[in-house]
């Protein structure tokens, strides 16, 4: 599996997924490589064509709750440039270079202070961090057991 916070931490809460990232990689959970980047770039096909299972994880403006979780496809973008793409463009590019299309799901973890220059996030921000993270945590645990499983 491969995860992948993305966002820019010198603009408030767009930095919720390198800090997620950045939590979980200490962790140092087996069978789980964690990258963590200011962007989503078309490079980062290569590194999703290598896995069965990515997670992309990015701040969210206007949730419902704390975070959500959904599974994606690969889609076609509006407009293809080398400058930050969305997760569904990156497997497109993955699918159509590498012809693999992993299982992707994004983790959207809501902020409220953005665009302004500040190292940081908000107190709601990190609450929603902390409860992001736990989810994750479970949803990982439930998913290396469902993996065992199906091998024995």
């Amino acid at each position: 599996m491969l995860l992948i916070g993305y966002g820019n931490p010198g603009r408030g809460d767009d930095g919720l997924g390198p800090a997620l990232s950045e939590a979980i990689a200490v962790r140092g959970l087996p069978e789980l490589e964690v990258d963590t980047d200011y962007q989503l770039v078309a490079e980062h096909a290569l590194a999703v064509s290598e896995h069965d299972v990515v997670i992309f994880v990015d701040a969210e403006i206007g949730a419902a709750g704390p975070y959500s979780f959904w599974e994606i496809a690969p889609g076609a973008p509006e407009v293809l440039g080398s400058h930050s793409l969305i997760p569904q463009t990156v497997l497109a590019l993955c699918d159509t270079l590498y012809g693999a299309r992993p299982k992707a799901f994004v983790l959207g973890i809501s902020g409220y202070e953005f665009g302004e220059v500040k190292e940081g996030l908000s107190d709601k921000a990190a609450a929603n961090l902390a409860a992001a993270e736990a989810f994750l945590l479970e949803w990982l645990q439930k998913a290396d057991q469902q993996r065992e499983a199906a091998h024995a």
